[in-house]
């Protein structure tokens, strides 16, 4: 079993910069994929980033040069830098966790999911 809390939404300027954390006990980030997801308003969920294997790294085009993930074992936590943030990236973003092995950008190899935490880019 795996648990995940995402925290660092909120509210920023178009052009402004925000740091997603999120929290994962139960496994250590080694033995996982660890990806990020979003959720904008009358849209389907979609991929942003995953992390596995302590530093493959793999973006969706919309987050490539924008924004990067990257983890600390030590203290468990899987983060996602978002720069030079645009109004298109209003969104729930939710944290995922899944088995090594799976498709990282598809929500359906991930079993696990954080809360989700809100993030609105102002034009």
């Amino acid at each position: 079993q795996v648990q995940l809390v995402e925290s660092g939404g909120g509210s920023v300027q178009a052009g402004g910069s925000l740091r997603l954390s999120c929290s994962a006990s139960g496994r250590t980030l080694s033995s996982v994929v660890m990806g990020w997801f979003r959720q904008a308003p009358r849209k389907e969920r979609e991929f942003v980033a995953a992390t596995w294997r302590g530093g493959s790294r793999y973006y969706a085009d919309s987050a490539k040069g924008r924004f990067t993930i990257s983890g600390d074992n030590a203290k468990n936590t899987v983060y996602l830098q978002m720069n030079n943030m645009q109004p298109e990236d209003t969104a729930v973003y939710y944290c995922a966790a899944g088995l090594l092995g799976i498709r990282a950008n598809s929500e359906s190899g991930y079993n696990y999911w954080g809360q989700g935490t809100q993030v609105t880019v102002s034009s």
